[in-house]
Order: structure tokens, then sequence, then C-alpha cells
């Protein structure tokens, strides 16, 4: 029996679908709603050509009145990924990945180009580190969607941004660029199952917003994700503070992991790295 598109919805949803059940699962849309991360790799390289490829696709995302306020590091060097992952202890693996991107926010282009241009630069705001974080995850966001198109894996790695220090002095980022994420790419060595999200009766609103059954949605959310693939032990989130439950659900995770806070030293960073954030 041919697999449809409503197949995968359900797949992804775990909730059952009519919805493209009259399309065969293949093409880009197959590619984007089939996705799963991928963080074991061969050791295989990717060949240059497709490499400049899948990069063209990442500048061909839609950008911000065309400012283009992002830049993309590019390691293959294995000699700095293994710096670059001893950074992130917690996944040895990003030394196996044979590419790893860092999909950077860039101010500094634009600040270079005005001083060229003789104009004076007035938008050091925060409505332009928001753009330049949207540009950098549209780029990567449009990299990825090639990238597993052309049957690569791929993971995003947002752990980067808890040694920003030791990761500007790795890659010589100058006042004015900031990391918004890594990306580890490469042939993937075994796949992982689909991730089950949530409904889009929580995330997808029409005309107006309304979360008034957000917390019964949820629930029944928690209930197919714990059948679907349980929280191991380990993956329990500050046990030394809540203890490890027998059933963890998505809920509870979730919220024990942003009770305490992360990266609060990124707004002072971004400070003191010439961003304000006014």
């Amino acid at each position: 029996m041919t697999r449809t598109i409503a197949d995968q919805i359900t797949e992804r949803f775990g909730l059952e679908t009519t919805t493209g059940a009259d399309r065969a699962a293949e093409g880009t849309v197959a590619s984007i709603l089939g996705r799963s991360v991928c963080r074991a790799f061969k050791p295989d390289p990717i060949d240059d050509d497709l490499l400049e490829i899948l990069l063209a696709c990442a500048q061909s995302g839609p950008t911000k009145s065309n400012l283009q306020q992002y830049s993309i590091m590019v390691l293959r060097d294995k000699e700095r990924i293994g710096k670059l992952a001893d950074l992130v202890p917690t996944m040895p693996w990003i030394a196996d990945a044979p590419l790893v991107m860092i999909f950077l926010g860039d101010v500094r282009r634009i600040r270079r180009l005005a001083a060229w241009r003789e104009h004076d630069y007035q938008n050091n705001v925060a409505d332009t580190f928001m753009n330049a974080a949207v540009d950098a995850a549209i780029a990567l966001q449009s990299f990825v969607i090639a990238a597993e198109a052309e049957g690569l894996g791929a993971c995003p790695i947002s752990y980067i941004r808890n040694r920003l220090d030791e990761l500007q002095e790795l890659l010589a980022l100058p006042e004015g660029v900031f990391p918004i994420a890594g990306l580890c790419v490469g042939w993937p060595a075994r796949r992982r199952p689909v991730s089950l999200r949530l409904p889009p009766s929580v995330v997808v609103h029409h005309e107006t917003y309304d979360d008034s059954n957000l917390t019964d949605e949820v629930a029944a959310y928690d209930e197919r994700a714990h059948e679907r693939q349980p929280i191991a032990p380990g993956s329990q989130r500050h046990r030394d503070l809540y203890g490890e439950l027998e059933k963890c659900v998505w809920s509870e995770n979730v919220t024990r992991q942003l009770s305490r806070p992360e990266r609060d030293n990124f707004a002072d960073w971004l400070r003191r790295n010439g961003i304000r954030l006014d």
C-alpha cells in the first residue's frame, strides 16, 4: 500500500487524519513531514559541490528587507570540530560529524557598509537583533530542508550559546556577530523515529489567539508522547530538585527545565559585543 501524506501527518501528531490522503508521500513536503533529528553520522565526507548547493539554498530563504543580516560559519577541520565538541561535553557525537555549521546573526556587515557609504548607522536596537536572529534561523532551516531532501541528516545545537566566550575565541567572531545555533550535518548512520509534536489545535490560531483548551489538549498530548517514547529517568530535568518520576510526561519535563535560569548571561554578552537591546 502506498504511503501517503496523511500517513505522515498521522505519525507526526499521533492523531488520525484524512488530510493528504490523496497525495503520495514523496517530494519536499514528505521530506519535511518525515524528518527526524540525526545524532549518529557515517565518516563519509560531504561532496564540495553538494555543500555549495546547500549553502546556496540557505541563502535563498527570505530575509528582512533584503538586509541579509546573518553569516554562516562552515567547519570541516576535524581539529576545530573537536575543540567545539569539547565545549559541549554532553554531546560527544558532535566530534563525529563531518560538517558543523554555525549560524550567526551579523549586524557588523551593515555597520561597516554604512561607514563605507558615509551614512550614520542609527539602528543598534532590539529590533535589529531580532531581525538578524530570524534571518539566521531562516537560513538554518533552509539549509536543513535542502540537506535532508538530499538524504543527509542534521541536528541543530543551541548549547553553543552556553559557552559564548570560548566559541567567540574559537571562531574569531568580531563585535556585532553573535551565534544563533550550531548544526551538525552528515550521512546518517541510523535514523531516529519521528518526534511527536503538539497538536495543531494548540499551536495554530485562526484569526485571534485562543488557548482556552490548553491544559486539556496538552494532557492528551502528554499521554500520546509517553506511549510512543517515554522520557527515560536520565532525561528527566533537574532531578536534584524535583526527584525522579516513574512517569515523567512532556509538560512536566519542559516546565522543570525552564524553572531554572538558562543562559541568563546572553543579554550581557551581546551588550559587551556591541549589540544594544533597547
